[in-house]
């Protein structure tokens, strides 16, 4: 039916398997079989005299300029090349195996016998870091810096470790956190140690103090900080001079500050963190008081969606909430609690002990009014901060509820105080009672 079939171009079609076929076309003079598979002898009646028509083929042959002539014998590989290509395909694998596996015994070996000589000789060489890495800081320079821990240099003490002021020579300062020791050498505390190191690296706040390193040996385990010149919340009220500076402006965006830290801790983490030690002692401020930032997060615990989050007790009494103490559950209600008892404490100038004792006796509540337990240091509280005083007071409160599931979430208690407060006039300020904030 192709007999008289003259001109046939089959190029860039993927064709495979011979061509021997075309045999059987006699009129056929003119042929592109090129980009194919096709393979085998060219037909022998056939004459392609292009081999521009015939290249970019999978094994094609013939007695065409280009082509290799069909039947040419490869040549065989002798017994001797034989045995080496064996030689070669086995026995080179697991040479190179064996020179990267000494490579790598050698060198484990050379960092194990250095770290050893390091804890030998207690050396003290870096500070591993895990929150900033714009700037190094080694060990040795903390040590000089402080003096090997001078007392002279101290600027706190908790029940986890002493706190020191580390001015380095180009001018930067830190605060260092020298956990205590007990006698054999360890960590008075090592979970304390770990757990501040995961939450710190977990928790990028503004409002969280900055971790810029920790180091431990044999010898001591320090943490590194970013230092904060206005000292801790707990020395700045119970000082006339610092507490009268630290005015009502100042006071409320404290309370915003923390609010957004919890919230953040609570609600914007890969998993929920609970501090579980919210209290002026833990709270310290700029330079101007303008900027709140959490600290010590050695009792912090990460919440796990699949577990009950028993735990020992933490905090501190007259900050931890009523529960805590019968039922050893950690959740973020305990943090709420704490932040109402830190929030009343900043506006009145004192910690609330009494009148939180006194929040259950309806007589007393309706007849105590906001003003008369608010910080009597201050200048007179005018607008408009009177009324995000009002409304901060109003957020304490429900965060002091006996029953957690009463109590706020931080979300909400970020989210109320980001929203323009009620507004009040003078005179009704001063007929607010504290019994009626609790109602509302």
């Amino acid at each position: 039916m192709l007999s008289k079939l003259q001109v046939l171009n089959l190029s860039h079609n993927h064709l495979s398997g011979n061509i021997s076929s075309f045999g059987e076309m006699p009129a056929l003079s003119t042929v592109d079989i090129s980009y194919n598979q096709l393979e085998g002898p060219l037909p022998k009646n056939k004459a392609f005299q292009n081999f521009a028509a015939l290249r970019n083929n999978k094994g094609l042959c013939g007695n065409v300029a280009g082509l290799s002539p069909c039947g040419e014998p490869k040549p065989k590989p002798s017994g001797q090349s034989q045995r080496i290509k064996r030689f070669l395909i086995i026995f080179l694998p697991l040479a190179i195996l064996l020179l990267v596996l000494v490579g790598a015994s050698y060198i484990f070996y050379r960092v194990a016998t250095k770290r050893k000589g390091k804890n030998e000789e207690a050396s003290q060489e870096e500070v591993y870091f895990v929150g900033s890495l714009e700037k190094e800081i080694s060990c040795q320079d903390i040590i000089k810096a402080t003096e090997e821990f001078d007392d002279k240099y101290l600027i706190g003490r908790g029940s986890q470790g002493s706190v020191y002021i580390a001015e380095l020579p180009r001018g930067d300062v830190y605060a260092v956190k020298k956990l205590h020791s007990i006698p054999s050498g360890e960590i008075f505390n090592q979970k304390a140690f770990t757990s501040e190191i995961r939450a710190l690296t977990e928790i990028k706040h503004r409002n969280i103090v900055k971790l810029h390193g920790f180091y431990s040996n044999s010898q001591f385990s320090i943490l590194v900080y970013e230092f904060l010149e206005g000292g801790s919340l707990n020395n700045i009220l119970k000082n006339e001079k610092q507490a009268t500076e630290f005015d009502w402006n100042k006071r409320v965006n404290a309370v915003k500050g923390v609010a957004n830290a919890l919230f953040h801790m609570h609600h914007g983490c890969s998993i929920p963190i609970v501090h579980r030690d919210i209290s002026s002692k833990n709270i310290l401020l700029s330079s101007e008081y303008e900027e709140a930032h959490i600290i010590d997060f050695g009792t912090a615990k990460f919440l796990n969606p699949d577990s009950n989050n028993m735990t020992t007790f933490a905090g501190t009494f007259g900050y931890a909430a009523p529960e805590i103490a019968f039922v050893m559950q950690a959740n973020e209600k305990c943090d709420v609690y704490s932040f109402g008892v830190l929030t009343l404490e900043i506006i009145m100038g004192t910690h609330p002990a009494e009148l939180i004792l006194s929040l259950a006796d309806r007589s007393t509540t309706d007849h105590d009014l906001l003003k008369d337990v608010l910080d009597s240091r201050l200048s007179p509280i005018r607008k408009p901060v009177l009324d995000e005083v009002i409304l901060i007071a109003k957020i304490a409160f429900s965060c002091l509820k006996d029953n957690p599931r009463s109590r706020p979430t931080m979300e909400q208690v970020s989210k109320e105080l980001e929203k323009p407060p009620k507004s009040h006039s003078e005179d009704q300020f001063h007929t607010i009672t504290i019994g009626q904030l609790m109602r509302d």
